[in-house]
């Protein structure tokens, strides 16, 4: 399930699966921490598959895992988390489908 294909684009999209942890306050404010995927991303945003439906305009912190600092130093030790704002979502089965916009879109 896609949403409307007539949409406008400030990016193209690139369809890329990447793992990713998404952080925030639910609905009834109690903090939580998901493992999810990206169907897309673009430099302005991505659509997630989340096992949690997320309140709309909500802004939530994304990461994405990564294996332990090498010891050479040449790779950062971690990338800062992309805060992000829900803007829709759409169940389907088991799992939502959101999209979200990036506070500041990806260099």
């Amino acid at each position: 399930m896609r949403f409307n294909s007539a949409e406008r684009r400030r990016s193209p999209r690139i369809h890329l699966q990447i793992p990713m942890f998404v952080r925030g306050v639910d609905g009834q404010g109690g903090e939580f921490l998901e493992l999810t995927k990206t169907l897309d991303v673009s430099a302005t945003g991505a659509f997630l598959a989340s096992p949690r439906r997320l309140s709309a305009d909500h802004t939530v912190h994304l990461t994405i895992p990564a294996p332990p600092p090498t010891s050479s130093g040449r790779v950062p030790p971690e990338t800062p988390p992309i805060l992000a704002r829900v803007r829709r979502q759409v169940q389907a089965d088991d799992v939502y489908l959101v999209g979200v916009e990036f506070v500041r879109p990806l260099d």
